[in-house]
């Protein structure tokens, strides 16, 4: 929690500071620190101001301690002492400062920013850098990036911005490498889409700029510790379809007419689960994956997990992932409910099969359906039909309110110099969700 203070007149100094030590600092940031009775700072940046530092000066080195930096900051203002911390480049640019900020406050904070090193990487080969996205993976090890991992993977917002933004500055740390940047772009797909640059040891004697790098040529080399990657589009992005994608555009599985939740049920489903930018979607019997990845483009902050119990339509599924620009959309190869637990919460859920559990099914989603959740389900069959809705109203006294609409399109079809019109199967589209329980919304009145 942020401490409550006023303008403190010996506030914490948070320097920014490069790799060429002393001539990075104006002559008030250098005053500060020589006479600073608390440093903090990592490793490498107390060592490179070390003849700087006064000699009966304390010394907190936070590498690999950063949570324990608000409490040396809290101890040296208790106890009136002169605290700088050191930070590279500029520290409110994924730096110390915010995080400073949020558990002291911005009062307690004198910030002298630096330059940084993303703004010298494009100096270095005149890349205008005002609109390009900075993304952080100077992090622990976030290993191999695989198509289709999820939110928890250290690399997942790297993977999402790649297919959002023309421009990318990135921050990495020793494992999360440009080359292991170069091999996410080539599992995505991209390896002829971007040009990379690599600056090394900026400002030190070692320094060394490799411009308009191919991803295929980075993935194999190795690079300094100490590096940042600059990313840029050689062409401009594909524009894609977001909603109401012809049927020929999936993989089906054949024969008969193919195995797809069709252009105009899906069309209906989707607008029925009430996506959002940043929806969690569960997409259960996968099947082709038409409605989950159509999902996943309308749910760009979001992300679609997709479960599929048939071999041949998960393989269908994974083939039509692989054509999507997408990177918010993960498929498992298994029968629902198992594995669903490992799942975050789902904002929305879409429902293609069942695999003969329909009701525990509906009951377990509806459990963890989030507050404004939709759970949207197709039918073709009259049993299923009416499982669901057995299921449904022996819900209802849990604050489960459930409607249903039948579909039935019909197609115009060539006949001889006419057309006629050829009728699909009909469908039903089941929608549920979860409102203030009765007693709640009794109460709820009562107060108001």
């Amino acid at each position: 929690m942020m401490d409550t203070c006023i303008q403190d007149p010996n506030p914490c100094r948070v320097i920014g500071v490069l790799d060429d030590g002393v001539a990075s600092l104006n002559p008030t940031a250098l005053a500060y620190l020589r006479s600073a009775d608390v440093v903090i700072g990592a490793t490498r940046t107390l060592a490179l101001f070390g003849a700087e530092i006064k000699a009966d000066a304390t010394r907190h080195d936070m590498t690999g301690h950063m949570k324990s930096v608000v409490g040396w900051v809290r101890q040296a203002r208790d106890a009136h002492r002169s605290c700088v911390v050191l930070a590279t480049g500029d520290p409110l640019c994924h730096g110390i400062a915010p995080y400073l900020a949020q558990h002291l406050c911005v009062q307690a904070l004198d910030i002298l920013p630096n330059v940084s090193t993303l703004q010298l990487a494009c100096a270095r080969i005149g890349l205008a850098w005002q609109e390009a996205r900075i993304v952080s993976i100077h992090a622990r090890d976030a290993g191999e990036w695989a198509r289709g991992s999820t939110p928890t993977h250290g690399l997942y917002a790297l993977a999402q911005a790649v297919r959002a933004h023309a421009r990318l500055l990135v921050l990495t740390g020793p494992d999360n490498s440009p080359d292991r940047i170069a091999r996410l772009l080539l599992a995505e797909g991209l390896g002829d889409d971007f040009h990379m640059a690599v600056a090394e040891n900026l400002l030190q004697p070692e320094e060394r700029v490799l411009a308009e790098l191919s991803p295929r040529d980075a993935a194999g080399m190795r690079f300094a510790d100490l590096n940042v990657v600059l990313l840029w589009r050689t062409s401009a992005p594909a524009r894609p379809v977001r909603f109401g994608l012809a049927d020929s555009a999936f993989v089906q599985r054949q024969p008969e007419k193919g195995l797809i939740t069709k252009q105009e049920v899906r069309a209906v489903s989707l607008a029925r689960l009430q996506l959002r930018l940043d929806s969690v979607v569960w997409d259960i019997g996968a099947g082709s994956g038409s409605v989950g990845l159509e999902a996943a483009r309308l749910c760009p902050q979001g992300h679609v997990y997709a479960i599929e119990k048939n071999e041949a339509d998960f393989a269908i599924a994974g083939r039509n992932h692989a054509a999507f620009e997408v990177a918010n959309y993960s498929l498992v190869h298994g029968k629902a409910p198992d594995g669903l637990d490992a799942w975050p919460d789902p904002d929305a859920v879409f429902v293609g099969g069942s695999g003969g559990e329909l009701a525990t099914l509906i009951e377990g989603i509806l459990r963890r359906l989030r507050p404004q959740g939709t759970l949207v389900m197709n039918f073709v069959t009259l049993e299923n039909l009416a499982t669901a809705t057995a299921a449904l109203q022996a819900l209802e006294a849990q604050g489960v309110a459930w409607d249903v609409l039948q579909l039935q399109a019909a197609r115009s079809k060539p006949i001889l110099h006419m057309h006629r019109m050829a009728a699909e199967n009909p469908v039903w589209i089941v929608c549920a969700r979860r409102e203030a329980a009765p007693a709640a919304a009794a109460q709820e009145a009562n107060d108001a």
